[in-house]
């Protein structure tokens, strides 16, 4: 049995802690930059780093004095600037630049101290000194944390909570120091807390480490997630992401009570700017209208390419709003498609417009889109055309894709291309003889 007799205070070694800080903080470095090497996020590489120097400083400290030529201050300069290390790494994992000056100025300024002794000579000013330069590494580093606004509050508090923690621990010396009447009384402030800073810096490392290593994996699924819903070409959602997306704006809507539009894009004759010029100039302009598009629409504005040379968009608003948006998309797109990659192409778009309330099916008001969509095209192209009731279901029931208008000596021959148009333009005026009346180039040609 143990007697109450020999149980005994616990007394924490400095010099054992100070070795434990070391192996802990350069084998967790090894372990980061043995995940960015799978991972390749580069954070992860100026973490790792930052471990690996912040250890060998702490190493390097505790052989000051032992005969060693190892330059005064240095090892306090290289820990400081493991500090700069993990702030910058926090920049750059959230695709910030790297502050150089700034993550040296700690380090820089600690050695040029040492160059006036009636400053460092007193252990106040030391002990201050390094409190506040550890302390403001810390408060950035928590500061790039939270300008990352991309989760919420509750996932990011340990993100920002321990690194605040370990800055106020660093700091708290400072008020005691000035308050402290004697150096004697300082050098008992820093033995005292020696043993706190060193066991606090352990906490710290393998804290920051899990806290790096959780938000180096939810970026990595946000990637994924990205590269997933995203088209490569022209960075804006594919088809998959707006069926994600489309059923959240609808409810939005109808919670409202609010209209919610469609707008279906194609870009015309493209098959004759990839057969002209080649696919290369083919895929700067469709780049050229994916920059166009978002930039004359909302960012709340659900924007897609569906394939080939198709957009739709889903906006709030009745039609007027959602015709509105597309006539300003076409007319910015018709002056930046005149000249291509140094090539006068003249590109245009057509636009078909629908809209509906926040409970209609979002494929059948897509289907309405499309067909005021061929009205735009057989109207003669590079316009914005409303979708009438009942339009829809003629759409379905073409079957028959369209053929671009041919430019001479190109693709399909002019007798074909004639002989389409009036199939259009026949189709159109059966079904809408009012809409159709004016433009008498649309009326059918008697057999």
């Amino acid at each position: 049995m143990i007697t109450p007799h020999s149980v005994g205070t616990i007394a924490l070694d400095v010099s054992t802690l100070f070795v434990i800080a070391t192996c802990v903080s350069s084998l967790l470095g090894l372990v980061l930059l043995s995940v960015w090497r799978q991972e390749r996020i580069r954070a992860l590489a100026w973490w790792g780093s930052a471990y690996l120097l912040g250890g060998f400083s702490v190493a390097l400290w505790s052989l000051e004095g032992t005969g060693l030529p190892i330059p005064s201050g240095f090892a306090n300069a290289l820990l400081y600037l493991a500090c700069g290390l993990i702030w910058n790494a926090a920049r750059v994992f959230h695709g910030r630049r790297v502050l150089w000056v700034a993550m040296s100025a700690g380090a820089v300024a600690w050695l040029l101290a040492q160059g006036v002794p009636e400053v460092m000579a007193a252990p106040a000013h030391r002990v201050i000194a390094s409190s506040v330069i550890i302390s403001v590494y810390t408060f950035l580093t928590a500061f790039e944390l939270w300008r990352e606004r991309r989760k919420a509050l509750i996932q990011r508090w340990p993100a920002l909570f321990v690194p605040v923690l370990h800055g106020l621990v660093f700091l708290a010396p400072v008020p005691l120091a000035s308050l402290m009447p004697d150096e004697d009384g300082i050098v008992s402030l820093a033995t005292g807390w020696f043993a706190v800073f060193a066991l606090e810096a352990i906490l710290y490392v393998v804290g920051t480490a899990f806290i790096v290593m959780t938000l180096s994996r939810d970026q990595v699924l946000r990637l994924q997630r990205t590269a997933a819903s995203t088209d490569p070409l022209t960075g804006l959602f594919n088809r998959r992401a707006f069926f994600e997306g489309a059923p959240q704006l609808a409810a939005a809507q109808r919670r409202k009570g609010e209209s919610i539009g469609a707008l279906v894009f194609d870009l015309d004759h493209f098959k004759s700017i990839n057969d002209r010029h080649g696919h290369f100039v083919g895929d700067e302009v469709l780049k050229l209208f994916a920059t166009v598009i978002s930039g004359n629409l909302r960012a709340t504005d659900l924007i897609a390419r569906f394939g080939g040379e198709e957009f739709v968009v889903l906006l709030p608003g009745g039609v007027d709003e959602a015709a509105i948006a597309a006539e300003r998309v076409r007319a910015a797109f018709e002056e930046a498609g005149r000249v291509v990659g140094g090539r006068a192409l003249g590109a245009t778009v057509s636009v078909g417009a629908a809209a509906g309330d926040g409970t209609s099916d979002i494929s059948a008001l897509l289907m309405e889109a499309d067909a005021a969509l061929y009205r735009a095209k057989a109207l003669g192209r590079n316009r914005v055309a409303r979708a009438l009731p009942g339009q829809a279901g003629l759409a379905a029931a073409e079957t028959t894709p369209e053929t671009p208008v041919t430019v001479a000596g190109i693709g399909t021959s002019h007798p074909d291309a004639t002989a389409w148009e009036e199939a259009q333009a026949a189709i159109l005026w059966r079904a809408y003889p009012d809409e159709c009346r004016g433009h008498e180039t649309l009326k059918p040609t008697p057999a």
